[in-house]
């Protein structure tokens, strides 16, 4: 079985860690009805953090050249990104785009193969010794 193709694995695993994290359903903000305002909430806590980080690196470390701004910016150029993929991805799922099926068919088939490979509570029935 051929592995799947690296782009393909490195979007799958970014969207899989992006909703492990980042997903309201399991944050307090699924009390929120609308999903604009839930991610306009997202971004803001964001970057407070990025602040909050900014000040932290600045002070503590020594950092004293540590411009927060950049920091803002470099972190949204990351997650922007990542959030337009997940809205991608759960636009698909909603309307059963057959690329995503094939996507995640392929990724679980060849997990499933990689695993069977890698039992380690595999044991080997010797037909001729034990029958």
């Amino acid at each position: 079985m051929d592995k799947p193709n690296i782009l393909r694995r490195l979007i799958m695993r970014v969207v899989h860690i992006w909703r492990r994290v980042m997903n309201v359903k399991f944050n307090p903000l699924k009390h929120i009805p609308d999903n604009t305002l839930q991610s306009y909430f997202m971004l803001v806590l964001f970057t407070i953090w990025s602040i909050t980080f900014g000040f932290i690196a600045t002070y503590y470390i020594g950092w004293l050249g540590y411009s927060t701004i950049t920091s803002v910016v470099v972190h949204l150029t990351i997650l922007i990104p990542i959030m337009i993929t997940n809205a991608v991805f759960i636009d698909a799922e909603r309307t059963g785009a057959q690329w995503l099926a094939e996507w995640q068919s392929e990724q679980s088939r060849y997990k499933l193969f990689t695993n069977r490979i890698k039992a380690k509570n595999l044991v080997r029935w010797k037909v001729d010794s034990e029958a």
